[in-house]
């Protein structure tokens, strides 16, 4: 009788079921999702129910300050925290000590919302705290794993905390002038953060997603452009404006100057690349406007610190994190790296939501229905980002789960000796 072979025949594959140890494996699942969450969430409170905002930091107090530190700066830190474990081969955070970061970032968020003294002094220990574990843990991996090409960031995460404890000290105050410019100070810190990020990871991930693309680095330019950068916060502390918008505008225009050196026109078919690029050609652009802004040069419309505000944060820092919350959760949940229609659909809307906010700001009948449609837009991007990607970091990567290779064979056990 011949042999008889059975082939096993592939089970139907299920998406594993949620996972805490999963969840809290790397900063980047629980916080992409709490930073996400808020940039929808506090965008709706500022424009259809700024009235449930309370004191002491109310109005747009607590709208730039939830957009900077709430929502910009956390998933800059989750980024830092999830890309140090690959630069030093030490995770510099998870399980239960990552939970704990996070309360820290809710219990903020929810202080600042319930208003009064205790709440308001509760969120600002937790939040500046929140900046300063992880700037600690950072540090630790990076001399740990001897990855001193990257020091400096911990201490401009460290920086950022440091602009935020100022900010909210200034908020208690009621100077206004005092406040924007702690935020300034703050915005800046973050755009040397991006700077740094982008400049890095932006070639790297062209040159993997276009075959045959070569692009440079920029080492040398992005020492500069750290270097002025650094400088433009020094000077901004001192309040030596024209200096520093001088400073600014160097990193500005290194930046416009490297995004044409990593060949844009090889990644237009590529929504997941080109909208890295989009992002840090505005936020060079953002840069530019702000030193014209800090040296007094601007005029008219221009000479409003909401315009340069606006392009950095939302044409720069927003493009930038939607493409980066998408790309780098991909990698790594070990995701095929293709966008879907409603990954495209997100940033075409975060575009559209940057279009229309600058667009409300010229005074005309129209800005209020401009200013509204600019926050729908967004409260969708991001609504469709968590739709997505919620169930994925939730989950372990499929890698880790997947059944044996079907094409595996049990032989029957009639049929183990040859006839």
């Amino acid at each position: 009788m011949p042999n008889i072979q059975h082939i096993q025949e592939p089970e139907h594959v299920r998406a594993a079921a949620p996972n805490l140890q999963a969840f809290l494996s790397l900063g980047f699942r629980p916080l992409y999702i709490a930073g996400c969450a808020w940039a929808l969430i506090a965008v709706a409170i500022w424009i259809f129910a700024p009235q449930i905002i309370p004191a002491p930091l109310t109005g747009i107090a607590w709208h730039a300050h939830e957009m900077l530190w709430g929502f910009i700066g956390t998933i800059a830190v989750a980024f830092l925290l999830t890309a140090s474990a690959t630069w030093t081969g030490f995770n510099p955070m998870k399980g239960w000590p990552l939970a704990g970061l996070t309360l820290l970032w809710v219990i903020a968020r929810v202080g600042y919302l319930t208003g009064g003294d205790i709440a308001f002094r509760v969120a600002c220990i937790c939040e500046i705290a929140f900046y300063v574990i992880s700037a600690a843990a950072l540090l630790r991996v990076i001399i740990k794993g001897k990855s001193w090409r990257n020091v400096g960031l911990p201490l401009l995460v460290l920086g950022l905390g440091i602009a935020d404890a100022l900010y909210l000290r200034a908020s208690l105050g009621g100077n206004y002038i005092e406040l924007m410019h702690r935020f300034d100070l703050g915005l800046i810190c973050m755009a040397i953060i991006a700077l740094l990020i982008a400049r890095r990871v932006i070639p790297f991930f062209a040159m993997r997603g276009v075959q045959g693309l070569t692009l440079p680095m920029q080492t040398r330019s992005g020492h500069v452009q750290l270097t002025f950068g650094v400088l433009a916060i020094i000077l901004g502390i001192f309040n030596l404006s024209a200096l520093m918008g001088v400073a600014l505008a160097v990193v500005g225009l290194i930046s416009l100057v490297q995004v044409i050196t990593w060949k844009p026109d090889a990644v237009k078919h590529k929504p997941i690349l080109w909208i890295l690029y989009v992002g840090y050609t505005f936020l060079g652009l953002g840069l530019i406007l702000a030193a014209l802004h800090v040296a007094g040069l601007s005029t008219s419309l221009f000479g409003r610190s909401a315009v340069h505000v606006h392009v950095i944060a939302m044409g720069g820092f927003s493009v930038l994190i939607i493409g980066m919350v998408t790309r780098t959760a991909l990698g790594h949940l070990g995701r095929p790296l293709v966008t879907t229609r409603s990954m495209r659909i997100a940033y075409a809307l975060v575009l559209i939501a940057f279009a229309f906010r600058v667009a409300a700001l010229w005074p005309v009948p129209a800005s209020v229905h401009f200013l509204h449609l600019a926050a729908a837009a967004w409260i969708v991007a991001f609504g469709l980002y968590l739709w997505d990607f919620v169930p994925m970091l939730i989950r372990p990567r499929p890698d880790q789960t997947a059944p044996k290779p079907a094409t595996q064979m049990k032989v029957a056990p009639a049929a183990t000796k040859a006839q």
